[in-house]
């Protein structure tokens, strides 16, 4: 019998490969996803993609998703309570197990094992400690496509925002930076690959700088 899991889903390149590595091994059920959606924007969390767009990923992978919802200058406490909250229902449902894309933050890894422990449930980490330049180009020839939607400005420029995931782009990234942007660099959003029913249309919107981060507009197409 499989075992039930959550998955924590970004609609990035990391969540969408955790997905991608656990169905295929064949022992686990996905049965819903988690994500945290920004109430004052209606985006995912730092990702700053549509909520629509979010909701036509879930379409196509035909995986049902739990939406928490946070303010924009969410403050730990509050960010604490309503996880909680969120965390409490899932129990409820199933004891399931909670699979995450971290690849090698040890202290993020640390919070979230101690914080499902609490209610019973476990925390998997399916692309934990592989090689990120290795990851990132596993996803491109896995057939993944994928747009950058928002970098740090402190450690990339805005040439980056916008653009497909692909080998020219991971070549370009500068020397200091993870290629797969494990400390926050860039974040994306995934459009088409084999944990997809179909392909999710979008086009390049609008690039705007906020609070030292380059976000690119994706619009539904």
């Amino acid at each position: 019998m499989r075992k039930k899991v959550i998955l924590s889903w970004s609609g990035g390149k990391d969540s969408a490969l955790a997905y991608y590595y656990i169905q295929k091994a064949e022992d686990y059920e996905i049965v819903a996803l988690f994500t945290t959606v920004t109430e004052v924007y209606d985006r995912v969390s730092m990702h700053g993609v549509r909520r629509e767009l979010l909701e036509r990923q879930v379409e196509s992978l035909g995986t049902p998703l739990h939406t928490v919802y946070i303010p924009r200058d969410c403050t730990d406490r509050e960010y604490e309570s309503r996880m909680e909250e969120a965390l409490l229902t899932l129990r409820s449902e199933n004891p399931p197990g909670f699979v995450f894309g971290d690849i090698f933050l040890e202290d993020i890894r640390r919070y979230r094992e101690r914080n499902l422990a609490k209610r019973g449930m476990e925390a998997m980490f399916p692309l934990w400690k592989r090689d990120t330049e290795e990851l990132v180009t596993r996803f491109i020839e896995l057939g993944f496509k994928a747009i950058v939607t928002c970098v740090d400005s402190r450690v990339l420029d805005s040439s980056f925002v916008g653009k497909q995931i692909d080998q020219d782009l991971v070549e370009r990234i500068p020397s200091g930076v993870d290629p797969s942007g494990e400390h926050g660099e860039y974040h994306s959003f995934v459009y088409d690959g084999p944990i997809f029913q179909q392909k999710i249309s979008v086009s390049v919107g609008e690039v705007v700088l906020r609070d030292s981060f380059y976000f690119c507009d994706l619009l539904p197409g």
